[in-house]
């Protein structure tokens, strides 16, 4: 958003933020401080101008106080829309995988949620009910997550899904990848048997995901085994 953008810059800058709200006063015209805080509303000026749309410079690019340009992009942008909440809920639940690599669709999904949290004021604290609806949050961003991976990850999903703790979006997003990955690897190289030791460790940490009972391998069962159940659409292997 342009107020938050331009808010981040103020910030960031020592003793500028009073050329956003106000509260530095012009001198008079006879002032020896008159020069620095034109030098300085010009440079707020220039952050603000140069994080807006063209559209929107368009109609301040004539204006030569920052405070008063803030004052009418707050007025006129700073609002949350229901409108716009409710567009961004519809292109979360409708946006799919499709033909898009799993990081560009991940990255696509990530940059709704963070819109969407940006108009919407969630708890902060640290009590039980806060940690709760942020809990609860992250299993709908999970849970919207898989829905929109293809069909052709039916297995990671019902794995995921059926962990006794759900994991974080992060960490299904890993396991995605790295499945995505291994299909890449084989459909690009010829179907050698190793032994299993010699991609996958045998620590602790991976003791705990689950293991197919036919090939060895982790993150999937027996019962989606490729080499059991046939290979997807798609694969080079597929019949």
């Amino acid at each position: 958003m342009v107020c938050g953008a331009v808010q981040c810059y103020s910030h960031t800058a020592k003793s500028k933020i009073g050329f956003i709200d106000g509260s530095y006063a012009r001198p008079p015209d006879r002032s020896p401080n008159l020069h620095q805080l034109e030098r300085c509303n010009a440079i707020v000026l220039s952050w603000i101008m140069s994080s807006v749309s063209k559209e929107i410079f368009a109609g301040i690019v004539y204006c030569i106080v920052a405070s008063k340009v803030w004052a009418d992009l707050k007025e006129r942008f700073n609002k949350v829309s229901g409108s716009r909440i409710y567009s961004i809920q519809r292109e979360i639940v409708c946006l799919k995988q499709e033909a898009s690599p799993i990081s560009l669709y991940y990255s696509k999904l990530k940059q709704l949620w963070d819109e969407y949290a940006s108009l919407v004021t969630l708890p902060s604290c640290s009590c039980a009910t806060a940690r709760a609806y942020v809990d609860h949050e992250q299993t709908q961003r999970l849970i919207q997550f898989l829905m929109g991976l293809n069909e052709s990850y039916n297995g990671i999903r019902r794995q995921v899904l059926m962990m006794s703790s759900l994991s974080s979006v992060s960490q299904a997003f890993a396991i995605v990848s790295q499945e995505e990955s291994h299909r890449m690897a084989l459909s690009n190289q010829p179907l050698i048997e190793v032994p299993t030791t010699a991609f996958y460790s045998t620590s602790a940490k991976n003791s705990k995901l689950p293991r197919c009972e036919n090939c060895n391998i982790t993150w999937h069962t027996k019962d989606v085994c490729y080499k059991l159940v046939g290979y997807p659409p798609g694969h080079r292997l597929h019949k």
